[in-house]
């Protein structure tokens, strides 16, 4: 399990969060990615590319488990 820290953000969008992790290698890598289901927020399939993703949450994407601090 990975730890991403918001760093005094509220929130950091879904689609960028998987592109500062370095998991898609583009914005563009990170939308498909999310349109085509391979993303999960909290146990349940996120289809929102800019969704927002505040600190406690679990992002699971490509057998990678980042929890938002």
């Amino acid at each position: 399990m990975e730890g991403f820290e918001l760093n005094g953000r509220e929130f950091v969008e879904l689609c960028s969060l998987l592109k500062l992790l370095g998991l898609c290698s583009s914005g563009g890598t990170a939308k498909l990615a999310i349109a085509e289901g391979r993303v999960s927020v909290e146990g349940q399939v996120e289809l929102r590319k800019r969704c927002k993703i505040r600190s406690g949450q679990v992002v699971e994407f490509s057998g990678q488990r980042i929890t938002i601090i």
